[in-house]
C-alpha cells in the first residue's frame, strides 16, 4: 500500500497531474483520471495498476483524437497508428469504440468526406477512389455505397477541363495523346477517356 502525500500538477502539461506515494514521486495521470484522488488515500497496487491502465487509455484516445483533428479517418488508419505507438490490441479497441460511440470516427461518414474531397479538388475514376479508399481499411460495401453517387463522365471532364489550355495549341492528334495518357493515368476507362477527349478538344478549338 502507499498513502497519497502530494498531488500537483505537472509544469510542462497542466492537464496532468504528478502522483506522491510517502513522499516520493510514484507516477503521473492525466487530470481527468486523478481527479478522483485525494490526500491521505491509501493505493494498493492492483489499484495503481488500474489508475496507470486508464491513463493509457486517456493517452492513446487523446493521440487519435488529435490525428483526426487533422482530418477525418478511418478506423483501420486510427488502429494501425495506436498500434505504431506501442499500445496493446485491448486498448485500441477500447479507445476505437469510444470514438465511435461519440461519433468521432465513422467509416461511412469518413468514406464520403474522401469522396467529395477527391471530387472537388482531384478528381479520380472510380476504380482510383475504390483502390485509395480499400487501403484506408473501408469495407467493399461501405466503398460501393459512396461510389454510387459518383458520375465518372462529369470527374473526367472537370479534370480534363482544366487541363486542356496547356496543350490547345497542340496539333489534334497530339492534343487527344497527352489528354488520353492524363485520364489513363487517373484510372478512367476507355470509353470515358474517348467521349471526355472528344468533348474538350472540340471546345478547346
Amino acid at each position: 500500500m502507499g498513502k497519497i502525500t502530494a498531488l500537483t500538477a505537472q509544469k510542462r502539461n497542466t492537464d496532468r497531474v504528478n502522483v506522491f506515494l510517502d513522499g516520493e514521486f510514484a507516477f503521473g495521470l492525466a487530470a481527468e483520471t486523478a481527479v478522483s484522488l485525494r490526500l491521505g488515500q491509501e493505493l494498493s497496487p492492483s489499484e495503481i495498476q488500474q489508475l496507470q491502465a486508464q491513463d493509457d487509455f486517456v493517452k492513446a484516445k487523446e493521440s487519435a483524437v488529435r490525428l483526426i483533428g487533422q482530418r477525418p479517418r478511418s478506423v483501420a488508419e486510427i488502429r494501425l497508428r495506436l498500434q505504431r505507438k506501442g499500445y496493446d490490441e485491448l486498448l485500441v479497441d477500447r479507445v476505437v469504440t469510444r470514438l465511435q460511440e461519440v461519433e468521432l470516427l465513422d467509416d461511412a461518414a469518413f468514406t464520403r468526406y474522401w469522396v467529395d474531397q477527391r471530387e472537388a479538388f482531384k478528381p479520380r475514376s472510380q476504380m482510383a477512389l475504390r483502390q485509395e479508399l480499400m487501403q484506408k481499411g473501408i469495407s467493399r460495401e461501405t466503398i460501393e455505397a459512396a461510389l454510387a453517387q459518383v458520375d465518372e463522365v462529369s470527374s473526367a471532364r472537370k479534370i480534363a477541363e482544366q487541363k486542356a489550355p496547356q496543350w490547345h495549341n497542340l496539333p489534334e492528334e497530339d492534343f487527344r495523346k497527352k489528354m488520353a495518357g492524363f485520364l489513363q493515368r487517373r484510372g478512367f476507362h476507355y470509353e470515358i477517356i474517348r467521349e471526355v477527349t472528344e468533348q474538350v478538344w472540340r471546345e478547346s478549338q
